[in-house]
């Protein structure tokens, strides 16, 4: 792998849904999540990080150092297992190590993409009072929220297909209900840490441009009838000339924003909106990448 990374990072994902619902909420039916004192919609960053590992995953398929960690079909206490035997041995545990939990730690952070960029939990595997620890990953991804309130809509569909014979003697086609929303725009910003990616994980500038690549293409492995027509619009990345950075990151943040076109009411594509960056405020010291 390359060198870890050098610079401080801010970014701004801007996604949009038609017609689909982009993240339901178990406690209300599974209905699009929204904040109900402004009606804005709202996708958790599990969510966003939960596409980008699916991306990650399907283009290595496997290639070392690029495992996922969070993943379906696997408990995680058989992958901290994988660090205890690759690291200690099956026989061959020295309890006088001091250093024993950070190697642990590190074997993890070079194997799992996914604790090398958003850190992880690891303390399911306790044999012998060890665990692979605790690791806060450089990059960190906020809730994202729609630039306008949200319209939530109810759909129902009917299906041939009858459940149980029961049924079928009874009946011809089943109700069903489907929850969208006509169209949305989003926004998430995220942040990276180049002294955390140096001093804990290791998070290099191959794994920066494969998360950049994640960011862009995350919905397109991921298109299902529930979720609609999802993509990502732009991604605004801050460049900071530094590692600790040159401008706190609500100035570099602050310089981007998104809104609806002069005359439109309800929005229904992207062309209904647009997205501004004030290059002439940006900080000295940092850089203004933009990504379609």
């Amino acid at each position: 792998m390359s060198e870890p990374i050098k610079n401080r990072y801010e970014f701004s994902i801007f996604f949009d849904v038609e017609n689909g619902n982009p993240n339901g909420d178990p406690d209300a039916d599974n209905m699009p999540r929204i904040d109900p004192e402004t009606g804005y919609g709202i996708v958790t960053d599990v969510c966003i990080k939960r596409k980008i590992r699916n991306y990650v995953d399907t283009v290595m398929e496997g290639k070392p150092g690029y495992d996922i960690y969070i993943k379906d079909g696997v408990p995680l206490n058989v992958k901290d297992k994988k660090a205890y035997v690759a690291v200690v041995g099956k026989d061959k545990l020295d309890k006088k190590d001091p250093e024993i939990d950070l190697k642990l730690r590190d074997w993890m952070c070079a194997n799992f993409y996914d604790i090398r960029t958003f850190g992880a939990v690891m303390t399911t595997f306790v044999k012998d009072k060890l665990n692979c620890g605790q690791v806060r990953g450089p990059v960190q991804i906020g809730f994202a929220r729609s630039i306008d309130p949200i319209v939530r809509q109810e759909v129902t569909i009917t299906r041939v297909a009858i459940t149980t014979e029961e049924d079928f003697e009874k009946k011809d086609t089943e109700m069903g209900r489907k929850h969208i929303i006509p169209y949305a725009l989003y926004r998430a910003d995220g942040f990276i840490s180049a002294n955390l990616a140096r001093r804990v994980t290791k998070f290099s500038e191959d794994d920066l441009k494969l998360l950049w690549d994640a960011i862009i293409n995350m919905f397109e492995e991921d298109h299902s009838a529930a979720r609609g027509k999802m993509a990502v619009r732009k991604l605004v990345i801050f460049k900071h000339k530094d590692e600790l950075g040159n401008a706190p990151s609500h100035r570099t943040l602050d310089l981007v924003c998104a809104k609806k076109r002069e005359g439109v009411d309800a929005p229904r594509s992207i062309n209904d909106y647009e997205i501004k960056i004030n290059y002439d405020a940006c900080p000295e010291g940092v850089e203004i990448i933009c990504r379609e």
